[in-house]
């Protein structure tokens, strides 16, 4: 009996002991725990990574992108066959309207035209003397020497001679057309984009010679979704970002009136003046359909807004503690990547500028120097 009561004192001791350990362990932790606590709500922020809300100025914009063409620009091809005797201009080297480009061996079409006048010049004899006979018999008949019969045969001849004429004139026109057209001359005021032939070359009708591009004035076809075409008008400005070349003003001056199968899309075409000849063919530009402007409004960088379902929010420093300000967001800027605060946020004040990931409310905010 006596050494059961020492054994339960002895548990009693051990047990005491424990929950003496797990106390001044528990004290222990809660004090380790209280620093970390307190530098988890220390948000550290480099001075990029904020923004300070200012009223701006913003456009309501659709995005456009495509390559640049030249409005007026042509293919010089061959009217003729022959072999070319002269390419008179090389690529990149200004030409004007007429100026002669080409030359094919006109040795051929001289001949034919000295054939064609030959002729022309034998059935005008014919018809000559079909007329003075006429002439002749005109009178007669009149005063009644020669019957009406024999006067009508004449009346024939003469119209077979008449017609005979007309036939080798206009043999003799063709001929010389043919001959006029080994020169070959610029269409149009440009430049010498492409020379497909050399001297030597044998050609044939519609063989591709020169290609001329006018570049004083370019157009830029892009695609536009058909939901917003109505809000599109002829006239309505647009801003571009040529690659390469900086940036430039265009306008729409035209817009198709059928959608592209497939894409369900709506083509516009965009003029760009370009008197300094800065541009050139075929150069890619990105760019914005100008909708509408919105003067002086409060705005942020659209990565500024964070969303969660319908609600839309932005992290704010309110005397360097972050705070969410739940806002209400108007129209969209794509072209400068800014959105309209409509209601939530004042101008001055002071948010997180890039999604940083979550963030907790009510946290410290340190700036930090990068």
């Amino acid at each position: 009996m006596k050494r059961k009561t020492l054994l339960i004192t002895a548990a009693c001791i051990a047990i005491a002991l424990t929950a003496t350990a797990a106390v001044r362990k528990a004290g222990s932790a809660r004090q380790l725990q209280a620093p970390a606590q307190a530098a988890a709500n220390v948000v550290e922020f480099l001075q990029t990574d904020l923004v300070s809300v200012a009223r701006q100025d913003l456009q309501v914009s659709l995005p456009l992108s495509g390559g640049l063409r030249a409005l007026n620009q042509a293919s010089v091809k061959a009217k003729v066959s022959g072999e070319v005797k002269e390419v008179l201009v090389r690529e990149g080297e200004p030409v004007r309207a007429g100026q002669v480009i080409v030359r094919i061996d006109p040795t051929e079409y001289e001949a034919k035209v000295a054939q064609a006048r030959g002729q022309m010049l034998a059935t005008r004899g014919q018809f000559e003397n079909s007329r003075q006979t006429w002439e002749r018999n005109r009178e007669l008949v009149g005063k009644g020497f020669i019957s009406k019969t024999a006067f009508d045969k004449y009346q024939a001849d003469l119209d077979v001679a008449r017609a005979n004429l007309d036939a080798a004139q206009g043999g003799l026109a063709v001929a010389q057309k043919a001959l006029s057209d080994t020169v070959v001359k610029a269409p149009l005021d440009g430049m010498v984009a492409a020379r497909a032939v050399q001297p030597g070359e044998k050609v044939s009708p519609d063989t591709r010679l020169v290609d001329v591009v006018d570049l004083r004035v370019l157009e830029l076809e892009a695609p536009i979704p058909m939901a917003d075409v109505a809000r599109a008008a002829v006239g309505q400005p647009v801003a571009l970002d040529v690659e390469g070349a900086g940036r430039f003003t265009g306008k729409l001056v035209r817009i198709n009136p059928a959608v592209s199968q497939g894409t369900r899309s709506i083509m516009v075409y965009i003029r760009v003046e370009n008197a300094d000849q800065k541009l050139r063919a075929g150069m890619f530009a990105r760019g914005a359909l100008v909708l509408g402007e919105r003067a002086g409004v409060v705005a942020v960088p659209s990565s500024a807004v964070r969303t969660e379902g319908e609600r839309a929010f932005v992290y704010a420093i309110d005397k360097d503690t972050l705070a969410e300000r739940p806002v209400q967001l108007g129209i969209r800027d794509e072209a400068s990547g800014m959105v309209e605060i409509v209601s939530g946020l004042d101008a001055g004040a002071e948010i997180v500028r890039n999604n940083l990931g979550t963030l907790r409310s009510g946290s410290q905010v340190k700036r930090v120097k990068a």
